[in-house]
């Protein structure tokens, strides 16, 4: 089977391109999409390499979702970072009940390695933090690789928020969109966690960020996190005052900001974007 990724698109866009690319993931047992956004390079150096930056997605969304409406690729052509944005879920497998739900399943990975037998295919924390960084470091020299922060929103800002907090080495900052800050005490998260995890209430913790700040607290660089007031999940889903709590016990740096008006959707996010992108080419750059 063809690991190695195969272009499948190509959109210039801010004097860079869109490309888009398949490939058999190892981690995941099944073809996998990809999608980065290549700055242009600076003139006169074509040898340049691009510290990277991750975007985990939220339920039912794809590669492709953040790339289409985000509208990122203006500041991280100007900051001179490459976004990389991956699948939400392993797709194909057919495992039974997979596409039952739109908030488990396909679409639907929460960025965990599951532990259910059933389940067992849907290792996402693995593919984003090992598979797919090794993938890009061996197939894109442009790339530094080494050089790597990460944002989300929603799911993914669990995501970015769990997997930087538990990777601190590896990732020089974070940020998120309305993230699902401590999952164990919110719906989505349970029903996730029950069905990939299993019953066990520690196992859940691993992945909340919630409480992963408390054990990993060495973080140097500000938390950004962006949250609409007008988000109809924000009082029973994403429970960002419990992840704001947890940082100030943990002397954690954190910047929550809460904007009036704004909802959950791509337009809240296409709105702050540029923040987030010119809080983690800051990060890079140091």
């Amino acid at each position: 089977m063809e690991t190695k990724p195969i272009e499948i698109s190509n959109v210039k866009m801010f004097g860079g391109y869109n490309k888009r690319f398949k490939h058999f993931s190892s981690t995941l047992g099944c073809s996998m999409t990809f999608s980065i956004y290549f700055p242009s390079s600076p003139s006169p150096s074509p040898s340049h390499k691009f510290p990277v930056l991750y975007w985990l997605s939220g339920l039912t969304c794809s590669d492709e979702n953040f790339i289409i409406k985000s509208g990122a690729q203006r500041a991280a052509s100007i900051e001179g970072v490459a976004l990389i944005a991956p699948d939400t879920s392993p797709r194909g497998l057919n495992v039974e009940g997979e596409a039952d739900s739109w908030d488990f399943g396909v679409g639907a990975g929460f960025y965990l390695n599951a532990t259910q037998e059933k389940w067992k295919n849907w290792r996402m924390y693995d593919y984003v933090v090992k598979e797919l960084p090794e993938l890009l470091s061996d197939n894109f020299p442009q790339l530094e690789t080494s050089k790597a922060s990460i944002f989300g929103h929603s799911m993914g800002g669990h995501g970015a928020l769990t997997i930087y907090l538990k990777n601190l080495d590896k990732y020089k900052s974070v940020s998120a969109f309305a993230p699902i800050a401590n999952p164990t005490n919110c719906a989505w998260g349970q029903k996730a966690f029950t069905n990939y995890l299993g019953d066990k209430k520690s196992d859940w913790e691993e992945y909340d960020a919630t409480y992963l700040v408390t054990k990993f607290h060495n973080v140097s660089t500000t938390i950004l996190i962006d949250q609409g007031e007008d988000d109809k999940f924000l009082p029973d889903q994403l429970l960002p005052g419990k992840f704001e709590e947890a940082c100030k016990n943990a002397n954690v740096p954190l910047q929550l900001r809460f904007q009036p008006g704004y909802d959950h959707s791509y337009y809240f996010i296409a709105t702050f974007i540029d923040d987030h992108i010119k809080h983690h080419a800051q990060a890079l750059k140091r």
